[in-house]
């Protein structure tokens, strides 16, 4: 089967993101990524209304990402909008925007097709497609659930939880210090307990009666896991093998959550495997899933970069 080479702009709560691919069927051969932090959602929540100067930033990010898009001669971009977008009351102020910089239509997407195509994405991968998988794709501004053994999905709900939403509403000191992360677990325990166990719990139930609670694997997908799995392997440059390769321990999450909660922004920015542009917003990300793993009883974290982005690119 010939390949189709392909472009998909991710516009997200905190980055914008680009994946050029050669597309043959479900495989999905990476030819460039790249990411630019606009932090659409800054200063959004407390209002829904996206600002000026991120909406500015991520126009100019997706038009930059399109003009190098079309230096790789694609045979088509497409643009995909999610958690800050959908929920924003003024999002064809975005839309219009990126029209007049790019000339692309941009999709706004539903929680349930970001984690839909979150794990298509993560199922490319044929050793993780022979599990049981409880996926979350934890973004800027929501947290996606998705259960699924192969083909089949038993739950897939996206909740009103990302590390930038999280991060507007705890707001730490620096350096965060024992006492912010405290508060931190706590919220999140009682989020976790009210909001997702009753969605999540019974089904979790179900697929221990068919193959053994133990067998279905953690698996997180997002720029979280991926900057955990380089500070865990001290990788300064993106390698999609050995970030896949790794496996965080529920020990291991912890110690390096309490790590990052102990250092001033200053130091976190230098630390091996976390992006600069990445170390406030870290923070959070870590702690959802240290939290999760800990109310549901997981002691293992796995690690996928093909989410999203590479369904995205599929044949629909």
């Amino acid at each position: 089967m010939s390949s189709v080479r392909r472009a998909v702009i991710d516009i997200g709560t905190n980055s914008v993101k680009v994946l050029v691919a050669d597309v043959s069927g479900l495989q999905v051969s990476p030819i460039l990524e790249d990411s630019r932090q606009t932090r659409l959602g800054q200063g959004f929540y407390e209002s829904h209304h996206l600002q000026p100067d991120p909406i500015r930033k991520t126009a100019k990010a997706v038009a930059e990402f399109s003009e190098i898009c079309r230096q790789q001669k694609v045979e088509s971009i497409r643009v995909i909008a999610t958690s800050a977008a959908r929920d924003a009351v003024n999002a064809r102020d975005l839309v219009e925007a990126i029209g007049r910089a790019s000339g692309l239509d941009v999709e706004i997407i539903s929680g349930e097709q970001e984690a839909d195509w979150a794990y298509k994405g993560v199922t490319s991968n044929l050793e993780l497609a022979k599990h049981p998988l409880l996926l979350l794709d934890v973004g800027g501004g929501s947290t996606e659930f998705i259960l699924g053994h192969g083909e089949q999905t038993d739950l897939r709900h996206s909740f009103p939880l990302g590390a930038v939403r999280l991060m507007e509403r705890l707001p730490t000191t620096d350096p965060p210090g024992v006492e912010g992360l405290e508060d931190c677990r706590a919220w999140l325990k009682h989020f976790l307990h009210e909001e997702v166990r009753p969605r999540l719990e019974p089904e979790l139930r179900n697929e221990a009666r068919h193959g053994g609670r133990r067998d279905i694997l953690l698996v997180g997908t997002g720029g979280t896991t991926t900057i955990l799995a380089r500070m865990e392997a001290k990788l300064e440059n993106y390698d999609r093998n050995r970030i896949e390769a790794v496996r965080l321990t529920r020990p291991q999450v912890t110690a390096h959550l309490e790590n990052l909660w102990s250092l001033p922004l200053a130091e976190r920015k230098r630390l091996p495997g976390l992006p600069p542009l990445r170390a406030d917003v870290i923070l959070t990300g870590v702690a959802i899933y240290e939290s999760v793993m800990l109310e549901f009883g997981f002691s293992e974290l796995r690690v996928s970069t093909r989410g999203l982005r590479f369904a995205a690119l599929m044949p629909e």
